[in-house]
């Protein structure tokens, strides 16, 4: 918590000090605004503490596209499957699935990409910017990322995605297997093909939330922790808070409660969100570094595993599982990405195993994120359903609601991102 007194009024009040709250936060202090963040438990401590850390335009593509469904049907029963939707008879989980399956066509999947390639591309830019201007110490380097094949056919079916990757400005090479498997050392032998994709970065995620919320502070901003919101009405030029500190009085309330929006959704007049966005699972395993490192990102294509390093870490992440707030470690989930990692990797895990982690991102209908003023509310706006991207989203969504709400024209078209269209 700020050593300073807490503001009892501000203009901007941020409910949630996760990476999207806390960049927005920054964004608004830079547009000339007062700042209060609050968060039920502590900076950090959400889906990025345990994120792979990389910042990636060329994850474009939405997970709801044509065969997705196909493929959540054949691993329904397969628990340890990249992707696993546990079954349900939630009304709110099947109406969202119903929104997302309508999604699944080559039209919607198209115009997400489109949509969340221009705010990717956009943070990408601004978070270089923010390490360079504010000495953030995050590790942030311009690595690239790759895609490695083992399989013809997984190869060929992600090539699919190739002119769009290109339309779209995605600076992308395909390299054969020998060429690879000659070019790192860290891969065994079997490589049929990867994907380079020279524009995406990397940071260490912890590091980054850790120092957005120094910048914060050092710039006037307050952060309040264990602070969690009860109650939100809009009164005549603003907005009243009850939180577990007390009451607040705003100009402005901003969102950004990432997989937590749904359960918080009544308590803030927006009961639509809770059909808006699911809470999908995620995991990680942080180790010691091993040896022999990839030389750069790496996702391990076909059993859908993420590798990344920093100074003193290694993580293996990834996988997706729609089974509601489960907080459970599902153990053959994180058997599978070490599972993944041997295939592909000599030395697929690191000599000490330092955390195993799980934490739930926040996945809108159409994995396109929620940013602007809430319908029907003159004071709310809303920065949430990141999905699977939310630091790679985070400066650009920061820098996008401090347009909005200061009136000015934001960087990036933001229709695609308007909240109206799921209430």
């Amino acid at each position: 918590m700020n050593a300073a007194a807490p503001a009892l009024s501000a203009d901007c009040l941020i409910i949630g000090a996760g990476v999207s709250g806390l960049a927005t936060a920054l964004a608004l202090l830079e547009a000339g605004r007062s700042v209060t963040v609050i968060d039920a438990n502590t900076v950090g401590s959400g889906a990025s503490h345990g994120n792979c850390g990389t910042l990636t335009p060329s994850h474009a593509p939405p997970l709801a596209g044509p065969g997705t469904l196909w493929r959540a049907a054949r691993w329904m029963f397969t628990p340890d499957a990249p992707l696993y939707i546990k079954p349900s008879l939630d009304p709110l989980r099947l109406g969202w699935f119903l929104g997302f399956a309508r999604r699944c066509n080559a039209k919607d999947y198209r115009a997400s990409a489109q949509a969340k390639s221009l705010l990717l591309e956009d943070s990408r830019r601004r978070i270089q910017d923010w390490v360079s201007r504010y000495g953030l110490c995050c590790e942030f380097a311009e690595t690239g990322e790759d895609y490695v094949f083992r399989t013809r056919r997984a190869l060929d079916h992600e090539l699919r995605d190739l002119p769009l990757l290109r339309e779209l400005g995605i600076d992308v090479e395909v390299i054969d297997g020998a060429t690879f498997e000659a070019s790192d050392p860290a891969f065994k032998s079997g490589v049929v093909g990867a994907m380079r994709f020279r524009g995406d970065a990397a940071l260490r995620p912890d590091r980054y939330v850790a120092e957005l919320a120094r910048v914060v502070r050092e710039r006037g901003g307050h952060i309040l922790e264990s602070c969690p919101l009860l109650g939100l009405t809009e009164e005549g030029r603003g907005v009243r808070v009850q939180t577990a500190q007390g009451a607040f009085s705003a100009r402005n309330a901003i969102l950004a409660t990432g997989a937590w929006t749904p359960k918080i959704a009544a308590a803030v007049g927006l009961r639509w969100l809770r059909r808006a966005i699911q809470p999908g699972k995620g995991y990680s395993i942080t180790y010691s570094r091993p040896t022999q490192l990839p030389k750069r990102p790496s996702i391990l294509f076909e059993p859908s595993v993420c590798v990344t390093s920093w100074s003193d870490g290694y993580r293996l992440g990834s996988t997706m599982e729609f089974s509601g707030f489960d907080a459970s470690l599902n153990p053959r989930r994180l058997a599978a990405l070490e599972r993944g990692a041997r295939a592909f990797l000599h030395e697929p895990v690191g000599p000490q195993e330092r955390e195993r982690w799980c934490g739930w991102r926040p996945m809108s209908r159409d994995d396109v994120p929620l940013i602007g003023r809430a319908p029907g509310h003159a004071h709310l706006w809303l920065a949430v359903g990141h999905g699977m991207m939310g630091v790679g989203m985070s400066a650009g969504t920061g820098q996008q609601l401090a347009d909005l709400l200061c009136d000015r024209a934001p960087t990036v078209d933001p229709g695609p991102f308007d909240p109206a269209r799921f209430a």
